[in-house]
């Protein structure tokens, strides 16, 4: 089993502790994608963008962690996916160097933790009106996987656009010394954002979840076709007043 990274090939390596992972020399740039695992194609996306921006010499870590913080009463914390052996050949297909999989009491010693990051105003509204503290918990232990495995930079889908922007915020508001870089969409043939969660769907669950990207599409083709309109509007008058002269 083994991945292609740059010039070399190296079989990954799973870790479980934050001690195995502060034991491994460094080399170079470390790049990290923080996943919750159930990885498909559009983690093995991240994993590739992080291979790029790490670059031959450096170093991909990816987290698997399903972080109970971060689900709300009545979700699905006990039957979100847990696979983390296809996860790991998936990571190390992609050009993964290591796979940080820590147990809920590696990464909350003693318990849900006391002084946790708030993600203010931004994560009340959009998602965070309907499921109250998931950003809070969702913020805490991305600041906890970036302390515990120090990246230089760290990749995240812009699927998940409300957490992509939080991140971005705690990392500037509170001075965290890494680069955060959004990675595009990876969507299914027939335009549904990949998803851990797209097995939960029925076949008419999922017709009616297309709705969404289908009439951003039209929104987005319109105005694109408005906007090309203006422009040769605006451009007609000079045309034709060079032909005139």
């Amino acid at each position: 089993m083994t991945g292609t990274h740059g010039t070399h090939s190296t079989p990954v390596t799973l870790l479980h502790t934050a001690e195995a992972l502060r034991a491994r020399a460094r080399d170079g740039r470390r790049a990290v994608v923080m996943t919750m695992g159930a990885l498909h194609d559009g983690h093995a996306s991240l994993i590739r963008a992080a291979r790029r921006a790490a670059g031959p010499d450096g170093e991909v870590v990816v987290t698997v962690f399903v972080n109970p913080l971060q689900f709300g009463a009545g979700e699905d914390l006990d039957r979100y996916p847990r696979t983390l052996d296809a996860d790991v050949k998936i990571a190390e297909q992609a050009g993964a160097d290591a796979v940080f999989a820590p147990a809920v009491d590696e990464v909350y010693p003693g318990g849900e933790p006391q002084v946790r990051v708030s993600a203010g105003p931004m994560g009340t509204v959009l998602e965070g009106a309907t499921r109250p503290g998931h950003f809070d918990g969702m913020l805490t232990v991305v600041a906890k996987l970036l302390h515990l495995t120090g990246p230089d930079v760290a990749l995240f889908g812009q699927k998940d656009a409300q957490q992509l922007a939080l991140i971005r915020r705690m990392v500037r508001d509170l001075d965290f010394p890494v680069e955060i870089v959004g990675v595009p969409t990876v969507r299914e043939d027939d335009g549904l954002a990949l998803s851990s969660r797209n097995r939960y769907l029925s076949p008419e669950e999922r017709r009616t979840a297309l709705a969404l990207s289908r009439a951003l599409f039209a929104g987005r083709d319109g105005l694109a076709a408005r906007e090309a309109l203006r422009a040769r509007a605006a451009s007609a008058p000079a045309t034709r007043a060079r032909a005139d002269a």
